[in-house]
């Protein structure tokens, strides 16, 4: 609260320098051989309160400046020393959360309350990091295209009918030489 009269007396000289600089300019504007014709009164009061009201705008906008850095400034958390702690991290969390969801539609909102549930979000971490890792899927794909392909071709030289089997094994082949290249590969380089 302290700094509330330094703001107001910052503002209101920055207002009077604004005026100030605005009289300047229009003399300036007077004074230029474009404008060497006689401003007829009117004009000249007229072009006087334009700048005037330029001058009040840019002194309001300075001062409207002034509070939204002042609320911000009432708003900070403390600050904090040492490392952040398991509560405040679900604090935080759950404080983000709500402000995220209070602008999202209602059928948006609930969907992220089911997917931002605890046990929901750990079993995603937990087959994200072992089941569905992006090589072994990556890898049963591209090996269920090439295999699906080559039995396709194979059993149409031959004159065999396919089961539809065929993709689903090829996925698993290649999901599993996927899975057994990304353990080796953390093993050897030690990075995931």
């Amino acid at each position: 609260m302290s700094n509330q009269p330094e703001t107001l007396s910052n503002t209101l000289e920055t207002g009077i320098e604004n005026s100030a600089s605005a009289a300047e300019q229009l003399e300036k504007l007077a004074n230029t051989p474009e404008n060497s014709v006689e401003l007829s009164p009117r004009d000249a009061e007229a072009m006087a309160e334009r700048a005037r009201v330029e001058a009040l705008e840019s002194a309001v906008s300075v001062e409207a400046g002034g509070k939204e850095r002042q609320s911000s400034d009432e708003h900070k958390l403390p600050q904090r020393r040492g490392p952040v702690g398991k509560k405040q991290k679900e604090a935080s969390f759950k404080r983000q959360m709500s402000e995220v969801q209070a602008e999202l539609s209602p059928s948006s909102r609930t969907f992220s309350k089911i997917i931002h549930n605890k046990a929901v979000e750990k079993t995603s971490d937990i087959i994200g990091s072992t089941i569905a890792r992006p090589n072994a899927i990556l890898a049963g794909s591209v090996t269920a295209f090439i295999l699906t392909l080559l039995v396709y071709v194979i059993a149409k030289n031959i004159g065999y009918k396919l089961s539809g089997f065929e993709t689903i094994g090829a996925f698993i082949i290649g999901w599993v030489i996927g899975i057994i290249y990304d353990y080796l590969r953390l093993i050897v380089t030690g990075k995931k």
